[in-house]
């Protein structure tokens, strides 16, 4: 009699194929419970910028843009107006001071000069007159008892002999009476003479005060009418080189208009207008640099205008040492001035990244250098050169500097 053969349930190929299965059924739950599933992308390390976070000196500056003035000019405004009736010198003219530059003629206002003239002298003529007079006076007087001492110098003898010839009897009473008249005469004369030269004297010393007052005033009214028509002349004030619009003979000129400048050659200071942001941390004696013809030349803030206008102020910087050769008036000069004292910090390059993120992340490379991944950072102050980092690198890690327009919202970037 045959038996049944049982048929084997677990064979070698059912194990295998469920082994199977439930290996990839594993290696699925995996992927979806372990795997990394951030958003990536695959970026050439050629064409980005990767900086080291490093501790260094961190100096606050702001980039700023000055113009190159003189240190020292004088405006030439007319001081007189007329027509314009000689140009003595051009625009670009290098100067003493004294040259003459413009000439101007004013018609009426020269005949006014010398109708104030000729009064004013026909005026001190006439206090010289009376002076002279007064001082005559005071001579005659001074004569008139000159002569009166002169004759009691005679009579006085004169007197003594009769009266003592008249006690003897020698001579008549008649003759003696005439002596004696004569002498007394003489003495009442000279007194009276006398006081009235004394009195005449104080009110000459007074007079003479006043005129010599009003002759003074009137010399110098003189002189300041005069100097109208030397205003009619314009001269430079110092030696420098003339800047002025374009003038030419017959040209009307107003009183007060600026006809150019004049502008001190070798001197030069900076003036620089700055965010009034940034008003409160600006004060005089701080420092700039600036480069020119590759050199690097310190500046330091003189001035603070005090006016605000389109929301920026002004300040004048002058260089510690001698300016740049070449240098020209009306120049720009890239600035960056040092705001408050240095300080050891935590340091990232500046980089086209902080348009992009504003500075709350960046992309921090990894140790072996294949992925850069996004953290969240804290930058503080700024300079044209670095960031001072607040929170979220350590000193050594690497990041990715340059601009970020190209990375999207991935949040992981593979470096090929």
């Amino acid at each position: 009699m045959d038996r049944k053969i049982k048929k084997k349930t677990w064979t070698f190929k059912k194990i295998a194929t469920i082994g199977g299965g439930a290996l990839v059924l594993g290696f699925i739950a995996y992927l979806l419970i372990f795997a990394d599933r951030r958003s990536k992308l695959n970026v050439d390390k050629e064409k980005i910028t990767i900086s080291s976070v490093r501790r260094g000196i961190f100096q606050e500056r702001i980039p700023q843009t000055g113009t190159v003035e003189p240190s020292v000019t004088f405006y030439l405004d007319a001081i007189e107006g007329g027509n314009i009736k000689k140009v003595y010198k051009e625009s670009g003219a290098m100067l003493q001071k004294g040259d003459v530059i413009v000439e101007l003629s004013n018609l009426n206002r020269e005949l006014s000069v010398l109708s104030q003239e000729a009064g004013l002298n026909e005026s001190i003529n006439r206090v010289r007159q009376t002076r002279l007079s007064l001082e005559q006076n005071d001579l005659q007087q001074q004569q008139t008892l000159a002569q009166i001492d002169n004759e009691l110098a005679k009579l006085k003898p004169q007197y003594q002999r009769q009266k003592m010839l008249y006690e003897k009897k020698l001579i008549s009473k008649q003759e003696f009476e005439q002596t004696e008249a004569d002498y007394e005469y003489n003495l009442k004369r000279r007194k009276i003479t006398y006081t009235s030269y004394k009195n005449d004297s104080l009110s000459r010393v007074r007079q003479l005060t006043q005129l010599n007052r009003s002759e003074r005033r009137m010399t110098q009214s003189l002189e300041g009418v005069g100097q109208i028509l030397d205003n009619l002349t314009i001269k430079s004030p110092i030696d420098g080189q003339l800047s002025t619009p374009p003038l030419f003979e017959g040209q009307a000129v107003s009183q007060g208009q600026r006809l150019g400048q004049v502008d001190k050659i070798g001197s030069y200071k900076v003036r620089v207008p700055i965010d009034e942001l940034y008003l409160p941390r600006i004060s005089t004696g701080l420092n700039a640099t600036t480069t020119f013809a590759n050199n690097e030349y310190k500046l330091v803030i003189t001035y603070i205008y005090p006016t605000i206008t389109n929301g920026r102020f002004e300040v004048d910087m002058e260089f510690v040492d001698d300016a740049p050769e070449g240098i020209r008036r009306g120049q720009s000069l890239r600035l960056r001035i040092e705001l408050g004292q240095s300080s050891e910090e935590l340091l990232l390059s500046v980089g086209g990244f902080y348009k992009d993120t504003g500075g709350n992340w960046v992309y921090v490379v990894n140790d072996d250098g294949s992925s850069a991944e996004k953290r969240k950072i804290r930058l503080g102050r700024k300079n044209p050169e670095n960031f001072e980092v607040l929170e979220g690198l350590q000193p050594g890690e690497k990041v990715i500097t340059s601009s970020y327009d190209n990375f999207g919202d991935n949040e992981v970037l593979v470096l090929k």
